[in-house]
């Protein structure tokens, strides 16, 4: 196990680097000029706007800029915005507790519902119930979230007025008065998220209970007398929950990166939102920041996924 579990963080090193790259590289030879709100400001002479230029170090080759960039980020510096000349890490901190609480409510809600909701119609196939649950998967995975958001909004915010449909980042919550207002205003994004994430977890689920069921240890474990909430408990959600367990694993860093279509629907001041803001003006230290946080989370959690696989299958073996 030990030696499995260095020689993965020792290839995915190499993974990062080569992420790192391609991300800077794309970034940097994109269209799009960070310089361009200076360059549109009759006020600010070619001087001044070259000195700009030079102190956001956009002066220098790229491959110059990218091992600045990766020093500074083994040194925990994500450097500065182009446009706000705010550090980069306190933009993504400001965010990330709106973040954390839409998008990682709505996935632990998607994943309380879809496990039952999916046993139960793998272990009860073809009845009404199962159909009931089958419609709904493909009803919340076929739908776009901004769809449903812009659903949402109509029905739930303009028409019966029951919930806002813009979420005040500047709420405070001190009270029970503004705790109620923060469940508000957060019920419409995080039930459009969970729908979506529930369905995909729900169709995942329930293909893997159905690809157990009909395998001989299943049929042995019945001979045998064992009772059914047994054989389900300590045989079939052991090998079932196995390729769950990979897609869980690539959706967590999500909750840490981001909604971007649903808090941009809802106007939620999260990091998805400040990912789309920094993409329009350009922004390429807070869109590398944000991007290669995301890939390390995706490295980290697929190894988390491939350790897991042993606990839950005693045949893997590192």
């Amino acid at each position: 196990m030990t030696r499995y579990l260095i020689n993965r963080l020792l290839l995915s090193i190499p993974t990062l680097i080569a992420i790192s790259a391609v991300v800077f590289l794309i970034l940097a030879l994109a269209p799009g000029n960070p310089m361009g709100e200076f360059a549109s400001n009759p006020s600010i002479s070619a001087e001044v706007r070259e000195n700009i230029r030079r102190s956001l170090g956009l002066d220098q080759p790229i491959y110059i800029r990218y091992f600045k960039w990766i020093w500074a980020f083994l040194r925990g510096d994500l450097g500065y915005s182009f446009t706000s000349r705010s550090p980069v890490i306190d933009l993504i901190l400001q965010r990330l507790p709106t973040t954390l609480w839409v998008v990682g409510s709505a996935y632990i809600i998607s994943v309380l519902l879809a496990l039952p909701l999916g046993i139960i119609s793998a272990l009860k196939r073809y009845s009404f119930l199962d159909q009931l649950v089958t419609t709904f998967s493909f009803l919340g995975f076929s739908l776009p979230t901004f769809f449903t958001g812009l659903l949402f909004i109509i029905i739930f915010s303009v028409n019966l007025k029951w919930f806002p449909f813009i979420y005040n980042s500047t709420l405070q919550v001190n009270s029970w008065a503004t705790f109620i207002e923060q469940i508000r205003q957060s019920i419409m994004p995080v039930t459009v998220l969970a729908l979506y994430q529930s369905a995909v977890l729900m169709r995942f689920v329930r293909a893997s209970i159905l690809e157990q069921l009909p395998q001989d240890y299943v049929r042995t474990a019945q001979a045998k007398g064992l009772q059914q909430w047994i054989i389900l408990n300590r045989h079939i959600l052991r090998n079932a929950l196995i390729p769950v367990i990979t897609l869980v694993a690539l959706d967590i860093p999500t909750v840490f990166t981001g909604a971007l279509i649903t808090e941009r629907v809802f106007r939620v001041p999260g990091i998805g939102a400040l990912l789309i803001e920094s993409i329009y003006r350009s922004d390429t230290p807070v869109i590398m920041a944000i991007t290669f946080i995301y890939a390390i989370l995706i490295v980290i959690f697929n190894l988390i996924a491939d350790l897991t696989y042993g606990i839950l299958d005693p045949r893997v073996r590192y």
